[in-house]
Formats: structure tokens, sequence, C-alpha cells
């Protein structure tokens, strides 16, 4: 079973860098979810896919891989192009551009 060693990206509601500042450890499924039939509940027989570990640095969860023996992938994150502007710039009397509304 292989694993996964990534920094979570920023989700779309976000405007801080809240819960990316850690890099994760997750395993890839081994098998398929199946579907239970009285229920309907999605559910699986393998219970590595549940593990998700986290680490302050990149190189600890490298680390940890390698003394586990665990095999691994690493996705390295994407340069994050950031702008800082305040709510207070879209009232400037220098703003560019027309007022829509």
């Amino acid at each position: 079973m292989i694993a996964r060693i990534y920094k979570p990206a920023r989700t779309a509601m976000q405007s801080g860098d809240a819960n990316t500042r850690e890099w994760l450890l997750e395993f890839e499924a081994e098998s398929a979810r199946s579907v239970e039939p009285l229920m309907g509940w999605t559910s699986s027989s393998d219970m590595k896919s549940q593990v998700r570990l986290s680490f302050a640095s990149k190189e600890e969860a490298i680390a940890y891989a390698e003394r586990r023996g665990i095999p691994f992938q690493l996705f390295e994150p994407q340069a994050q192009r950031r702008r800082k502007i305040a709510y207070a710039d879209n009232f400037g009397y220098k703003r560019v551009g027309q007022w829509t509304h």
C-alpha cells in the first residue's frame, strides 16, 4: 500500500492559511468502496484508508515513512499567488476601474 505525502491546499472559502501549514501522510485505497445493500452506506474493508497523520515538516513525514518501510509519493505544493488587499481599498479615491453598483 502506497502513501501520499502532501501539504493541503486552501479551500475556496478560506482567506487565511489555516490547516495548510502541516504535511499529511495518507494511504491510498487498496480496494474500492462498496455500497452496503441494507442501509445504502458506503463502506470499505480497507482500514488504512482511515489513517491520516500530520507532521510539522516534509522531512519528518519522509523520515517516518522510511523508518516504517512505507512506500510513498511526495507531492510538492505549488507556489501561491497572494494579493494583500484591504476592504477599505474598495472605496479608495485612487481606485482603478468603475464602481459597478
